[in-house]
């Protein structure tokens, strides 16, 4: 069993940066590839970013490329997600998830284990 916790949310002006964390426990992190999701209120959860297990591939949301960037450390078990020049749209929370295969996925029902998210405001 894996489970995941995120940090790093809160509230930031529009224009501004954030970087979330995601800690994974358990000994088999490099062997998932790992991806955020996110949900505003009153819409569906949707894909975000991920990446691959190795980290040698990510892929991104139309929405967030050029403003969003994936990266892990097997190391420390952990992916983390630099979010820059932050507009209001992107207020949701944010979840990290992992699936037990290498390659990305952008469909949430290939995801494995969930964390409990994080909270991501952006102010105009």
């Amino acid at each position: 069993q894996v489970q995941l916790v995120e940090s790093g949310g809160g509230l930031v002006q529009a224009g501004g940066s954030l970087r979330l964390s995601c800690a994974a426990s358990g000994r088999t992190f490099s062997s998932y590839a790992m991806g955020w999701f996110r949900q505003a209120p009153g819409k569906e959860r949707e894909f975000v970013v991920a990446i691959s297990s190795s980290g040698g591939s990510t892929s991104y949301a139309d929405s967030v490329k050029g403003r969003f960037t994936i990266s892990r450390d097997n190391a420390k078990n952990t992916v983390y997600l630099q979010m820059n020049s932050l507009k209001p749209e992107d207020t949701a929370v944010y979840y990290c998830a992992g699936r037990r295969r290498y390659s990305v996925s952008s469909y949430y029902g290939s995801y494995d284990y969930w964390g409990l998210g994080t909270h991501v405001t952006v102010s105009s």
